[in-house]
């Protein structure tokens, strides 16, 4: 009876396995065979026309800004932020309310943050639908996914850790940048990774604060329109699936080469401080 219930626990995880495998290679599989004839040269690189499929190199261009701004924003303070929590403040009551504060940010709807945006960065502050009122608006949505991550990863790293490079006469400062950061840094690239996706694949908020203009951005308060709301708004006007799948296809291109690139840096980081 023992040897049934391993073989059948094993089964369940075998089958569970293939199961999550299996509804990617589909979906992915599914996005390759009904847009990939459209990518070409012309097509990623090109300036986009409401005639024929168009160009979505301007999309591209937004996409990166909004990935580069929420990022370059969200990642010191995020990591910060969970320092202090992890690190420096005293276990307590205020400590358990800023987590649960973080937790329940991280299932709030995007439409919800995209009517915040709207109101705030781009009414209140005057941005207007620019993308830097996006990239606002998409710092607070990943805040707490970074939050979380890099509190999760600072406590993995070994109490002893901590103790040893104290007792070698290092300040608690000089322990976190050269000893506690460092054993953490897998874990806080996974939250920068998870984050990269949540920003792409962000288009509600998107669409209320960066508005839809489908040009090329002359700066970071231009409103513009990303690879998402663009696969979006071509579906909903002209139920082009082609093109909405040959854009999905650009956007799995574009994380996968982000997360190498993040992979690779975190590997370079690790080889430099040992």
């Amino acid at each position: 009876m023992r040897k049934f219930k391993d073989h059948l626990l094993r089964g369940c995880l075998w089958a569970s396995a293939f199961l999550t495998v299996a509804v990617l290679v589909i979906i992915v599989g599914y996005i390759f065979y009904k847009g990939f004839r459209l990518i070409d040269f012309n097509f990623i690189f090109g300036d986009y026309s409401p005639v024929g499929h168009g160009g979505i190199w301007p999309m591209i261009v937004t996409t990166l800004y909004t990935i580069f701004i929420s990022l370059i924003i969200a990642t010191p303070i995020g990591i910060l932020a969970a320092v202090y929590l992890q690190e420096y403040a005293k276990q307590g009551r205020l400590v358990r309310l800023i987590r649960y504060a973080t937790e329940s940010l991280t299932g709030i709807p995007s439409i919800i943050y995209g009517l915040f945006g709207a109101v705030f960065f781009v009414t209140t502050l005057k941005f207007g639908m620019s993308i830097i009122a996006a990239s606002l608006t998409l710092t607070i949505i990943v805040l707490p996914v970074i939050i979380r991550t890099t509190e999760e990863a600072l406590k993995t790293v070994p109490q002893s850790y901590r103790e040893g490079s104290l007792a070698l006469g290092t300040t608690k400062l000089q322990t976190l940048y050269k000893v506690i950061l460092p054993s953490a840094m897998p874990g806080i690239l996974s939250g920068i990774i998870l984050s990269i996706g949540r920003i792409v694949g962000e288009s509600a908020a998107i669409f209320l604060t960066a508005g839809t203009v489908a040009a090329m951005p002359d700066g970071i308060f231009s409103s513009a329109r990303t690879l998402t709301v663009h696969s979006f708004l071509v579906t909903q006007e002209s139920g082009d699936i082609e093109l909405a799948a040959a854009v999905g296809i650009v956007l799995i291109v574009i994380i996968l080469i982000l997360n190498f690139l993040a992979t690779f840096i975190s590997k370079r980081l690790n080889k430099a401080d040992y």
